[in-house]
C-alpha cells in the first residue's frame, strides 16, 4: 500500500529495500519501519525526543489510558462486523490507518483485531522505532500533509490527539469510511491541573471543524475513568505529554515534583466522521 513519497509509484519490499519503479530506495530499519519523509530533516529532530518518547510508552504500558484503547477497539471491531453483515464473503481485511500513532500503543491494540490490516505513521522516528517493536502493523515516518498511500485506499482512520488535516485525511480515506478523532474531555487530567494552577480550567471538548460535504461529523462519544498515578516517574510522564509542559509556572512544577501519587479524571471525546 505504501507510495514512494518522491514521485508517489508503489513502493515494493524486498530484501529489506523499498523499491519504486524510478529506482528511488528507501532502507528497512532494524525494527522494520520505512522513513518515508520527504525532507532531509530527521524525524527525531522534528518530533519528540528519545526520552520523551520512551517516557510515553511506559506510562501508556501502564493502563492509565485503557479505556480510551478499549473504546477504540470496540468501535473499529463493530465496523468490521458491519461490514461482514453488509458484503459477506469479502476477503479483504479492513484497512485501518492510525494517524500520528506515537510510540504505537493504540495501534498495535487495533491490529491485533481479526480481519483488520493497520498502518501506522508518525513524524517522530522514536515514536515509529518503539511502535515498530509492538508490532501489529505497518509503520512508517512520515507528515501527515503527505501521507504516502494512494487515494481512497483506507477503511478507518483513528486520529488522537494531534493537529487535524482535512485534506490530507479525506484524501486516504475511501467513500464510506469512518474517521475517529479523540480529543480530551472536560475533565480530562482535572486533577493535575489542580495542582498546576490556582484556578484550573475545564477543556472545552472541541472536536475538529470539517467540511460537511466531505467529512461530516455524524456522532460523538464520551470515555471517562478516574485512575491514580502510582509514581513520580508517571505523574511527570502524563506532564510531558500534555501542552501544560511547556507553559507552567515554576511554582506550579514544584508543586507537582513534591507529589508520590496523583488521582485524576481521565476523559476523552470521540468523533466519528464519515467520508462522504
Amino acid at each position: 500500500m505504501l507510495l514512494c513519497p518522491i514521485c508517489a509509484q508503489p513502493l515494493r519490499l524486498r530484501d529489506r529495500v523499498a523499491r519504486c519503479p524510478n529506482g528511488h530506495t528507501f532502507d528497512e530499519a532494524r525494527e522494520g519501519y520505512l522513513n518515508l519523509l520527504r525532507s532531509q530533516r530527521g524525524g527525531d529532530r522534528t518530533g519528540d525526543p528519545k526520552a520523551q518518547a520512551r517516557s510515553r510508552r511506559d506510562f501508556l504500558n501502564r493502563g492509565y489510558y485503557a479505556p480510551l484503547r478499549d473504546e477504540l477497539v470496540r468501535l473499529v471491531t463493530g465496523l468490521v462486523a458491519a461490514r461482514a453483515g453488509e458484503a459477506p464473503g469479502v476477503e479483504r481485511p479492513l484497512r485501518l490507518l492510525d494517524i500520528c500513532c506515537g510510540e504505537g500503543y493504540y495501534t498495535s491494540a487495533l491490529g491485533a483485531i481479526p480481519d483488520v490490516e493497520a498502518y501506522g505513521f508518525d513524524l517522530a522516528r522514536e515514536m515509529v522505532r518503539l511502535a515498530a517493536r509492538r508490532g501489529g502493523a505497518t509503520y512508517f515516518v512520515a507528515n501527515m500533509t503527505a501521507i504516502p498511500l494512494p487515494d481512497a485506499s483506507m477503511d478507518v482512520a483513528t486520529h488522537l490527539f494531534a493537529p487535524f488535516c482535512e485534506p490530507e485525511f479525506a484524501r486516504v480515506l475511501r467513500p464510506g469510511a469512518t474517521l475517529f478523532s479523540v480529543v480530551p474531555g472536560a475533565r480530562h487530567l482535572l486533577g493535575l491541573k489542580e495542582v498546576l494552577y490556582d484556578v484550573p480550567r475545564q477543556n472545552d471538548e472541541r472536536l475538529p471543524e470539517t467540511d460537511p460535504a466531505t467529512l461530516p461529523l455524524v456522532d460523538r462519544r464520551k470515555v471517562s475513568a478516574r485512575v491514580e498515578l502510582q509514581s513520580p516517574e508517571d505523574i511527570a510522564a502524563v506532564f510531558q505529554m500534555t501542552p501544560y509542559y511547556f507553559r507552567t509556572s515554576r511554582e506550579g512544577r514544584a508543586r507537582l515534583e513534591g507529589l508520590q501519587t496523583l488521582r485524576t479524571d481521565v476523559e476523552f471525546v470521540i468523533g466519528v466522521y464519515r467520508r462522504v
